[in-house]
Order: C-alpha cells, then structure tokens, then sequence
C-alpha cells in the first residue's frame, strides 16, 4: 500500500508522521489563501487563528511539500488517523495531481490527496477573505496550545523560502504582521534548518497591539 499526501500549510515543514519518500513540487488550479479558523492550535474560539488552506483558481501553481508513506495498510491508516486528527478543521481530502520540478507537463504523482476546506459559510470553520491589515492583526493576537499564529505564517515564509519558491502572497501577509508587531521593513528569513524567521520579531513589550474585534463563531465549535 502506498499513499501520497501534499503539505502546502504546516505540513511543508512539519509533517509529524514517519514517510518514504519526500519530493518539492507543486499542484495546479490552486492557491493558497489565509481564510480557515484554528480554534484549537494556534487559536482559540474567543480568538480564532487564521490558517491557510486552499482555493481553486484556474492558472494557479501551488508550491509544497509531497510526502509518500509505504509499508502496508496498517501503517497507512495510523499515518491518516493521525492526518485527520491533526487537519480536523479541513473538511475535504481531495485526489489531485502533482508536478515536480522538473516536469510541469507530467504528474509526477497522480491521486495525491490534499486536505481542503469548504468556502461556505454552512463550514464552522471558514472565515472568508479579509483586509489584510485586518489578518494581520488577527495573525499577531491569536495564540493556542501549539504556539502563536504569527510563528505559524513565519514557518511558512521560511518553508518556501527553502524549497526556492517563495509565495507572494505570504510574504506580503508577513511584512504586514512584522508591522503590527512594530518590526520595520522587509526581513528575509535566514537560510538555517533549526530558524522560522523571524522568532527573533516579537512584539516590544512597551507596545501594545489593538485586539481584533471578530464576530463570535458558532456555538457547536465551543
């Protein structure tokens, strides 16, 4: 038995699972969008946290992380147990293609599964787009029992930095939380394996950032 998984979010640079095999690559149609509640890790319900998941957007390259577990069906489904339960705020596993490097024509992998949410306001979990200074301030306050959101955005900035495929869009959503938290101009993150880029940027204690009013989430999330 032989599965494949593509890490876009925190799985590009933590995977928490044992793998065979790992590739650099990419899947079509997609884009990565900062619009899913964390309520549970980087977040709380009072203060949710935002993380990324994916849309579709035709034209659209999404830059990540493909992980393959082999060794038969028992270890295939202690390693999705464990995705489902890590991922529970995505409610989708969709089968998609994946492309690496070297072949943008020819999917490397076919029927990888990747772990999306539902852009509908019916998803307890979906925030929607926002401003993004209004992400950015929520991204700065938000924190849980893994750690802060913000952490969470810079180890993105830096897994993308280190596969050679930077995100335009995350960057541009980091530069903006670096201001909220009083940090001046664009800091690129550095090139070693044990940094996430800025855990160096925090805010100064003498400075304190405004809360982000949110509407409260749905009773059943509680």
């Amino acid at each position: 038995m032989v599965f494949w998984v593509f890490g876009y979010g925190s799985l590009a640079w933590n995977p928490g699972f044992d793998y065979d095999e790992k590739m650099v690559g990419f899947i079509k149609d997609y884009r990565r969008v900062f619009d899913l509640a964390c309520i549970d890790h980087r977040g709380t319900p009072e203060n949710p946290a935002r993380t990324c998941t994916l849309e579709p957007k035709e034209g659209a390259v999404c830059w990540g992380t493909a992980y393959c577990v082999r060794g038969g069906p028992e270890k295939e489904k202690l390693t999705m147990q464990y995705l489902e339960q890590r991922e529970c705020e995505y409610d989708q596993k969709t089968l998609v293609d994946f492309y690496n490097e070297g072949d943008s024509v020819n999917a490397a992998v076919t029927g990888i599964i990747v772990f999306t949410s539902t852009a509908d306001k019916a998803n307890k979990y979906y925030l929607g787009p926002a401003p993004l200074e209004d992400m950015a301030r929520q991204i700065a306050t938000a924190s849980g029992p893994c750690g802060n959101n913000r952490d969470y955005l810079f180890c993105l900035e830096k897994a993308m930095y280190d596969i050679g495929h930077e995100d335009d869009m995350v960057i541009e959503l980091a530069n903006e939380v670096r201001k909220v938290l009083g940090v001046v101009g664009n800091v690129t993150p550095p090139k070693e394996p044990s940094g996430v880029g800025a855990p160096q940027l925090v805010q100064p204690p003498h400075v304190p950032i405004p809360a982000l009013p949110l509407h409260p989430l749905p009773e059943p999330i509680a």
